[in-house]
């Protein structure tokens, strides 16, 4: 009954989202209620859910003031020198320009950690795809192809579960599945080139000149900046408004008065643009080592660098508010974003759908396929991300999987190599049920619905190909 409850709340959820029929944030809150109720847990209702918040909770608050630090610093004109390079070498190419996030993706992914790289990744070539008249979804797909590969980092969440799930070492998980990453890697190359020629095509037919692929504007030098956009809004400003006189918080559109205007203000001469650049460079490239490095937790990090970024970059009131006005509907369509889906899991989770959905996924394995079971997980793990949380997979359907290998000769560790091939690794940045899709699809200014149709078929295709890549490698065995 709970097993049926919880797959049909998965299906209509996706299936509502995907078709438009609903918005995620409904869907994501009125579905789980409604299935709670019918399971008969309205008693427990409240505390579900406030149990789903509460796990949610850190990663809302990073993401607020995320939003906000890497907002203020587009405004501040930090990314302005890589648009402007991307831009020179790629010579206004989109296929170029896809290419190009793909690589730096894989870069940043190194790191293990999904909301981050999604930050870093899409905060830096968002204003670049729109300057250029992109299809935002090429960028939050191939973002997800390749933060998806990358994932897989022994470091990794999913790997991580699945060593501490099997009590198994990264030598015997990792190590074996590392050729077929990279087989991974270069299809997530292939696919940025196919997307990037598609898009290219796409633009090439609106307009009869098609890209400027000359980079002949960039050659001229003239004093254009990229488009300084906000995580989900294209707003272009003057260098000279976008630095000294913020937007009003009322919406008219009209400056404020520069620092130290108005009865009894002390006066507060603006730092040089220069030096204002090169402290948000290194308080950018500090902040990210602290995230690398785990100096902090990630939202402590991000309130503390938010706090001394608006301090230094808009040093009176007047400033800091109209900083916030302006990027309060980013902060708000993503956060609420993550606390709904705070809502989903923390009832599937506590209600126990989640368990009984392991249990009656591998209750349907006959035993004639124990055999093959490595190649059946691997196959089926990527989309199996839509349905089961990592912990739902790794730590309650991946021992008993294990388990049943065993039985009929197969090492565990095989199993294991099969499941981080695409239960959250590939297919994480495409499931409702772990907050950072959202940071990636409310970053991109996309619908959750519009991504997993885009790019679906190919992350799936990731999987696939790594598949082989550790069959011919001999990861596990066909």
């Amino acid at each position: 009954m709970l097993a049926a409850l919880g797959f049909a709340t998965i299906a209509v959820l996706l299936l509502l989202t995907m078709t438009k029929r609903a918005s995620v944030l409904v869907a994501l809150i009125l579905l789980p209620v409604l299935a709670a109720l019918i399971g008969g847990f309205a008693g427990d209702l409240g505390e579900l859910i406030l149990g789903g918040l509460s796990k949610v909770a850190p990663t809302g608050i990073m993401i607020a003031f995320a939003v906000l630090y890497f907002s203020l610093m587009v405004d501040a004109g930090l990314f302005d020198p890589l648009i402007r390079g991307l831009l020179r070498v790629a010579r206004g190419d989109p296929l170029r320009i896809t290419v190009a996030t793909a690589v730096l993706t894989l870069c940043v992914a190194l790191d293990g950690d999904g909301a981050s790289t999604f930050l870093i990744t899409v905060s830096a070539l968002l204003p670049v795809y729109k300057r250029l008249g992109m299809n935002p979804l090429v960028l939050s797909g191939v973002v997800c192809l390749g933060a998806g590969v990358m994932n897989m980092v022994p470091w990794g969440g999913p790997t991580v579960r699945a060593m501490a799930a099997l009590k198994l070492d990264s030598s015997e998980v990792f190590n074996p599945v590392l050729p077929a990453m990279g087989f991974g890697v270069v299809w997530v190359l292939a696919a940025s080139y196919l997307l990037g020629r598609r898009e290219r095509n796409r633009l090439a037919a609106l307009s009869p000149q098609g890209p400027d692929t000359d980079g002949r504007e960039d050659e001229r030098g003239d004093d254009r900046e990229p488009a300084a956009s906000t995580t989900l809004t294209a707003t272009t400003e003057p260098e000279s408004s976008r630095h000294a006189t913020p937007a009003r918080a009322d919406g008219e559109g009209q400056a404020l008065r520069a620092p130290g205007d108005g009865p009894g203000t002390v006066r507060v001469p603006p730092l040089p643009r220069t030096w204002l650049n090169v402290f948000n460079l290194l308080l950018t490239v500090s902040l990210v080592v602290c995230l690398i490095q785990e100096v902090m937790p990630l939202p402590v990090l991000f309130v503390l660098g938010f706090a001394i970024a608006v301090l230094v970059n808009h040093p009176t009131w007047e400033q800091q508010q109209a900083l916030l006005d302006k990027h309060a509907k980013s902060v708000v369509l993503v956060t609420t974003m993550i606390f709904a889906a705070g809502v989903l899991t923390g009832i599937l989770t506590g209600t126990k759908m989640i368990d009984e959905m392991a249990e009656a996924l591998v209750s349907v394995v006959p035993d004639s396929f124990g055999s093959h079971l490595p190649v059946a997980v691997a196959v089926t793990a990527m989309p199996l991300s839509l349905v089961f949380t990592p912990d739902a997979y790794y730590f309650g359907v991946l021992p008993v999987l294990a388990e049943t290998a065993h039985g009929f000769g197969t090492d565990p560790a095989e199993v294991a190599r099969a499941a981080i091939l695409g239960q959250m690794t590939t297919g994480f940045p495409l499931s409702p049920l772990t907050a950072s899709t959202f940071i990636l699809v409310g970053m991109s200014g996309v619908s959750l619905g519009e991504h997993q149709r885009f790019i679906f078929r190919w992350a799936f295709a990731t999987t696939l190909v790594m598949t082989v890549g550790a069959l011919l490698t001999g990861a596990f065995p066909l």
